[in-house]
Order: C-alpha cells, then sequence, then structure tokens
C-alpha cells in the first residue's frame, strides 16, 4: 500500500505504490507470531531427551541435529522479526558455545507473555522496562547462586564437558569424550598472572568416516591429511627433528620472460648439472642442520625429493599456512622462509613422525610433543552424517570448558538456576507498583519454561514435575532441577549435572535484548524492487 496523507492541497503520496506497511499492533502481533514460531521449531530439541531435526537442503543434503544453532542456520527463516530470533542462537554459539535452543526457546517464551499484556493495554515500554529490571535482577540472582571453581580443575571440567554432550547424539560416549576435550583445552590453556586463556583455533580438528565414535582420539601434536612425496622416504621416524619451511624447494623461474641461448651441447649438460646442484645443496643444508623430517608449505621438486629420499629424510609438501602454524605452537619449531637461515634451534622436535593410514587415505602423523602450545582431535565415527554432529557436539564442548577456565563459576543444569531464579523474581516484583509489577512476574514465567520444556521432552508431566520442583526450591534445595535421562527430579549438583555461569547469563542477556527489540518494533514498512530488485516483502504471519 502506499502511504497516504491528506495536505492542504490535495493527497500526498510518501511512500512507493508498491511499499508495505504494517502499523501498531498488527506490525507487533505478526512479529511476536513469527518470533514464537521459530521459538516452537527448535522446542522439542531442548534437554537430553531432546529429538533430532534432519534438514534437507535444496541440493538434497541432510543434516541431522538438535543443535539450535545450526538448525536455525540451515533452515533459511524470511520473516524479518524472526530473523532477529535466529540472530540470538548466533550470539550464543560464537560467544558460549553452548545454550542456543534455551536462548531461543526463552526468548519466544518471553514474546508469548508479553503478548499477554499487550492484551491487556499494557504499553510495549512499561513491559520493556519491566523486562530489563527483571533481567538485571537474574543476573544478580545467578552470581549469588553459582560455585566458584579452580580453573584447572580436571574433576569438575570433566562434569562440565559431560554435561554439554547428555543432549547430543554423542550421550552414550560422554565419559571418554569429555576426557579428550579437556585434555585438548588442558593442553593449550595458557596463564597470564592468575588468569587463564584459551583459544580454540589451536585445536585442530580432523574428521574421517569409520570405526566408531569411541576411536576418536586426542594426538598430543598434528595429524596432515597429506602423503610422504616419495615412495623411497622412510614412513616412519622416531625422534623426530622437524624442519618447517614455507618456500619451495625447487629452481625458482626468473620474474621476467628470459631466454637462455645455448651454442654447444655440453653447455646444456652444465646448466641441467647446475640445477641439480642447487637442489643437492638445499637438501644437504636441511641434513646438515640435523633434521629428518621436512614439512613444506611450497612445492618440492623431484631432484630433491630423490636427494631427500637418499638421506632418509621424510617429506610432505603443499602444506596449509594454518597447519604450519599449528606445527610450530605444537612442535617448537620456527617456519622459516630462507633456507639459508635454518640454524638447528629453528627445529621442532616430536617423538614420532609417521604415516598412518586412515581408512582409504594416508595420513601424516607428528605427535608425541613435550609441551604442545597445539594439539589434533580425530574424530571417527560411523557416516558422515554421524561425524559431523559428532564435530558439532565436541565444538559445544570445548566451547563450555574454555568458558568455565577463562571464568571459573559453576551452576547446576536441569533447570534448576532458572527455577530458583524465576521464584525469587516474583517476590521481588511485589516490591513494584503499576504494571511494571506485572511484566517482572511475567519474566519469571517465561524462565520457567526452560525447566518445563525439559519436562516435556522427556515426557514427564509438566504440571506435577514443576509443582514439585518449586516446593523443593521452596524447602532450601536451591539445586533441585529436571533430571531427564531418568525422568524425576533430582539434586542436579549431586548426580553431576554442571554448567558454566556465562552460558546462563549469555542466554539471559541476548534472548532479553532481542524480545525487547521486538516489541520496540510499532512499524514494518517494506519497500519492493529498491536496490537488488527485493521483489516484495516476505509474507507477515
Amino acid at each position: 500500500m502506499a502511504s497516504i496523507q491528506q495536505g492542504p492541497n490535495g493527497p500526498v503520496l510518501v511512500l512507493k505504490e508498491s511499499a508495505l506497511q504494517q502499523k501498531g499492533k498488527d506490525a507487533q502481533q505478526n512479529n511476536i507470531a513469527a518470533a514464537k514460531l521459530v521459538a516452537e521449531l527448535v522446542k522439542s530439541s531442548l534437554g537430553p531427551r531432546g529429538l533430532d531435526k534432519m534438514l534437507v537442503d535444496s541440493l538434497g543434503d541432510v543434516t541431522i541435529t538438535n543443535d539450535g544453532a545450526t538448525i536455525l542456520k540451515e533452515i533459511d527463516v524470511q520473516h524479518p522479526a524472526a530473523k532477529m530470533i535466529v540472530e540470538i542462537s548466533k550470539t550464543v554459539d560464537n560467544e558460549v558455545g553452548d545454550g542456543t535452543t534455551s536462548s531461543v526457546v526463552f526468548g519466544g517464551a518471553l514474546l508469548a507473555r508479553a503478548e499477554d499484556l499487550l492484551k491487556k493495554d499494557v504499553h510495549s515500554s512499561t513491559i520493556i522496562e519491566g523486562f530489563q529490571a527483571a533481567s538485571e535482577k537474574v543476573l544478580e540472582i545467578y552470581s549469588q547462586l553459582s560455585k566458584k571453581v579452580e580453573p584447572d580443575d580436571k574433576a569438575t571440567l570433566l562434569k562440565i564437558a559431560s554435561t554439554s554432550m547428555q543432549s547430543k547424539l554423542i550421550s552414550e560416549d560422554s565419559s571418554s569424550l569429555s576426557k579428550i576435550v579437556v585434555d585438548a583445552i588442558l593442553s593449550i590453556a595458557t596463564k597470564k598472572g592468575d588468569e587463564y586463556f584459551v583459544d580454540l583455533e589451536n585445536i585442530k580438528v580432523e574428521k574421517k568416516p569409520g570405526g566408531s565414535i569411541d576411536d576418536t582420539q586426542i594426538v598430543k601434536g598434528i595429524v596432515l591429511d597429506k602423503e610422504i612425496v616419495h615412495s623411497g622416504m622412510p614412513t616412519r621416524i622416531d625422534n623426530a627433528s622437524i624442519a618447517l619451511i614455507n618456500s619451495a624447494l625447487e629452481i625458482e623461474k626468473t620474474e621476467m620472460s628470459a631466454e637462455i641461448r645455448i651454442t654447444d651441447p655440453t653447455q646444456m649438460q652444465m646448466f641441467l648439472e647446475e640445477e641439480n646442484r642447487m637442489l643437492k645443496t638445499m637438501v644437504d643444508k636441511l641434513h646438515d642442520v640435523g633434521a629428518n623430517v621436512l614439512i613444506c608449505q611450497k612445492g618440492i621438486d623431484d631432484i630433491a625429493q630423490h636427494y631427500l629420499a637418499k638421506h632418509g629424510i621424510m617429506a610432505v609438501r603443499r602444506v596449509k599456512e594454518s597447519d604450519m602454524i599449528k606445527l610450530s605452537k605444537a612442535t617448537d619449531g620456527r617456519v622459516i622462509s630462507n633456507l639459508d637461515d635454518l640454524t638447528e634451534k629453528d627445529l621442532g622436535s616430536a617423538d614420532l613422525a609417521h604415516q598412518k593410514k586412515v581408512e582409504s587415505d594416508k595420513w601424516v602423523f607428528i605427535e608425541g610433543c613435550k609441551h604442545p602450545q597445539s594439539v589434533t582431535l580425530l574424530i571417527r565415527g560411523g557416516t558422515q552424517r554421524v561425524i559431523d554432529e559428532v564435530d558439532r557436539s565436541i565444538h559445544d564442548s570445548l566451547m563450555v570448558v574454555k568458558d568455565v577456565i577463562e571464568k571459573p563459576e559453576i551452576v547446576a543444569g536441569g533447570g534448576a538456576p532458572e527455577s530458583f531464579a524465576a521464584a525469587q523474581l516474583k517476590d521481588w516484583a511485589d516490591n513494584f507498583d503499576g504494571r511494571e509489577q506485572l511484566a517482572i512476574k511475567k519474566y519469571a514465567e517465561a524462565l520457567e519454561v526452560i525447566p518445563l520444556t525439559i519436562s516435556e521432552n522427556a515426557g514427564m508431566d509438566p504440571i506435577d514435575t514443576m509443582a514439585t520442583l518449586r516446593s523443593k526450591q521452596n524447602q532450601g534445595q536451591k539445586w533441585t532441577g529436571i533430571d531427564a535421562k531418568n525422568t524425576k527430579i533430582a539434586d542436579m549438583m549431586a548426580i553431576n549435572v554442571v554448567e558454566p555461569i556465562a552460558v546462563k547469563e549469555q542466554i539471559i542477556k541476548s534472548a532479553t535484548e532481542a524480545a525487547c527489540m521486538i516489541l520496540r518494533i510499532d512499524d514494518v514498512i517494506a519497500v519492493s524492487g529498491g536496490p537488488g530488485g527485493g521483489g516484495g516483502m516476505p509474507p507477515m504471519g
């Protein structure tokens, strides 16, 4: 519709003829409905008994997952307000790695509760103020509730990693995989003062179908998906001294077009011999320094390969730059650009470098590094789909362990903190007069949707469950939550279901901000046929 205003000299056209506009209540209701639908999509995948989604893209590729962020990334959401809810899951995924489904479910619940208030003619700015006050209060309650831990306390980190895996496909293998995850993170964590920092870039993940999830392993070093360049080279070297070179072991061509005129056949022979001699000098240099493994970022000439094989040096070529950096961190070697500068100090070391068959491919493993600042996780599983989901689950797990190391505070899982904070909020709301009190109480109700959904997905009776949960928490058992695995209510700390406070805080912040942002919108104007031929507004509602 075109927006037409009546002016003193007849109608005034403000927007294009083709522009679509939704005003006031309609716009709000449409936006809220869209956001609630997105929350409904992922709701059934929350918690240990949550189900998976099968997503098929336009090419027919299948993804099977219950990771909230992955589900929402794969489905192409068109509605503008729904896109904002998808943004929540992306933010939570990038910041803390876990809790993506919870944040979307909570965001949807907040908007559903806000809709009830809007119908009762509570102004959206009152609701926003109430929600923001409530979210600050919840963060305060969480910080009093949380339990401080030692950042390098392995037992706690194992519990954290294992809890993150409980709601995933890999829950059966969580005990072995959580050891691998914690081991990997502790290998690469760096300490500055009293604080620890973790850069997940230093963990290389290699995936290969075959075997089972049990065969997933950590390599204290780097795995290269490359073969050794020459069949005459050794395929196994103990006590490897590794040269990391990022220049080519080839004769460089001249920059400009040049020609060499040869008048005599012997000159030709000399010319070729000179090339050979140059290549031999390069290889001799490596041998003199004491290198027995060469990892090269560029190419290696055939003749150089022959000389390397004669010296018994194992070589790999065309290795990615990112892998060179990781190798340098793992083996404590330096990446050298000019072979002439190579000294013994620049060499990296590892207990073992060997070529190993992984399924049908030959890969080079460099393992047994003394104090690796970079390690490799080799993920195995029955099929490519399984492996992709294991990879996503392990990523979440790595992230939560990193969260705890960097902010060493934990709370129980299973909806316990949400339920506890909701009860406290309801009491706190009575300090407010007027309509803000209603908004705070609605915020508390929305918080309870998380334990409620976990219990629904586990097939428990939601009403009975919530009643029992509230009464136990009122008796002072603050860590009571929903043990969905055994479909009962239990002390979550006692059964080692723990989560980082960082994840819980991020869920509250992201969901509240997105909900308030959607509530602030009272007018949606879409102009079609603009730059890029937008083709009109996506259907609303």
